[in-house]
């Protein structure tokens, strides 16, 4: 079998990340970074698109279409002026469009074989077959030509204002949606939603939930009896029963309110998730450049405050445990000069979750190889990491212009160690190409194995 020069330069950078890797548990064979049908999925919010890398090969494989920028082909819709057709953030203004409007939160379901992403400009929530790469619910474009798609975008589910972060409940049958601009969570029925998003009048939402102010995202404990719900306007974590029934359909009912003044005085908290093991809850706190740790309970406790720095401003946060060892993630949006190669870049910081609660503190930090960094997620394995970032690199760097996805060996996870960084390119539409842009979240995928959401 003789391979190309790209095919020989990629199995054995694979191979060499492999080869690093720890033994699993009987001691066989090293654990691999990725499988075929593996996927890395992230939300460039700037031009609503999503990004699917292949880890096996750290190569955009394909971009996913939210944006309906090239389905008419009328000059009311596409106002060309001079032969020059308007630019796609001038375009998302006009009438016509029913395209996504600022693609920003995602969540795979707890199969890993749907994907809910929120358009937190157009009020709506997208549905996406993560088997086959495509938005549920697009439909063939009675309009198409050779300057126009050849689908037609589905609407969505319509939920409310500025939807920030979906999740799926742990059997998979429901799709909580935070609505930061409002105060209350849009319940769907995930069957249901299925259904609508192919145009059919469903009932998803099956109800609302008044809550605190701003929500920013539910996560579920381990076994989905509570659901937590923190804000971006209010310094408070709310706690609610969320009464699953046999049929999976919930009945929340609020528990408790905690007051977060202490380790939120700005009330800023956009992002959350449970420990591997579920008995932790640790929270992002923007504008106090901290994290804090709470007991998964219905009435939580406090168990750690961890600063990191001034305006180190943390977005998402990320678990990794392996044989070597377990850590915490943090993806600071601050950018600081002297980065690799003397080029400005974020940091992720590193807190060791070994010594017990009231004792975890930042350990080092590591340059993430890109600008403003926000969605972290790791496969399977606990081998691997990828960090999505929202600002584009700079003039005279390897990828000048181009929003970058990074990847890291992790198998030590207190060593990370750079593995790519991997430019987003366009998508390309009938009219020239869109530049993948402004990166938020980020998720790891593998279809039909477990999910950190299950």
């Amino acid at each position: 079998m003789r391979w190309t020069r790209r095919e020989f330069v990629v199995r054995t950078g694979v191979a060499a990340i492999a080869a690093t890797l720890p033994l699993d548990r009987g001691g066989a064979q090293p654990q691999r970074a990725s499988r075929a049908g593996d996927r890395v999925i992230l939300c460039n919010e700037d031009s609503d698109t999503l990004s699917v890398i292949d880890p096996g090969t750290n190569t955009v494989s394909t971009t996913i279409n939210l944006t309906s920028f090239d389905e008419d082909p009328r000059p009311p819709f596409r106002l060309v002026t001079g032969g020059v057709t308007p630019t796609h953030a001038a375009m998302m203004n006009k009438p016509l469009y029913h395209g996504a409007v600022y693609v920003h939160g995602a969540a795979p379901s707890p199969d890993n074989r749907l994907l809910a992403c929120t358009g937190r400009g157009s009020s709506n929530v997208y549905l996406v077959d993560l088997v086959t790469l495509k938005p549920v619910g697009n439909a063939p474009n009675p309009q198409a030509g050779s300057q126009t798609n050849p689908e037609r975008l589905t609407s969505g589910i319509l939920v409310g204002r500025e939807p920030h972060e979906p999740t799926f409940s742990r059997d998979g049958k429901e799709l909580w949606v935070t609505i930061r601009g409002e105060s209350r969570i849009a319940i769907l029925d995930v069957a249901a939603a299925i259904r609508e998003a192919g145009g059919v009048a469903a009932g998803a939402v099956r109800r609302y939930v008044e809550c605190l102010n701003g929500p920013a995202q539910v996560w579920f404990s381990a076994d989905g009896r509570l659901a937590f719900v923190i804000s971006q306007k209010l310094s408070q974590l709310e706690v609610m029963e969320t009464g699953f029934g046999a049929d999976g359909a919930s009945q929340p009912k609020r528990r408790a309110v905690i007051d977060l003044k202490a380790q939120d005085p700005f009330g800023f908290t956009p992002f959350q998730k449970t420990t591997p093991d579920g008995k932790e809850l640790w929270l992002s706190h923007k504008l106090a450049d901290a994290l804090s740790a709470w007991s998964v309970e219905p009435q939580p406790r406090a168990l750690d405050t961890v600063r990191l720095g001034k305006l180190a401003r943390p977005n998402h946060l990320e678990f990794v445990e392996n044989a070597r060892g377990k850590v915490i993630y943090a993806s600071l949006a601050r950018v600081d000069d002297g980065g690799p190669g003397g080029v400005a870049s974020s940091q992720l910081a590193v807190i060791d979750r070994a010594p017990p609660p009231g004792h975890r503190k930042v350990i080092k930090t590591f340059f993430t190889h890109g600008r403003e960094s926000h969605g972290l997620w790791t496969n399977p394995e606990n081998t691997l990491l990828y960090v999505a970032h929202e600002q584009d690199e700079l003039p005279g760097t390897p990828n000048a212009g181009q929003t970058v996805c990074s990847a890291f060996d992790v198998s030590d996870p207190l060593d990370p160690r750079f593995v790519a960084q991997i430019p987003l390119g366009e998508l390309a539409l009938p009219s020239g190409k869109l530049r993948n842009k402004k990166s938020i979240n980020l998720v790891y995928v593998r279809p039909g194995a477990r999910s950190q959401t299950a």
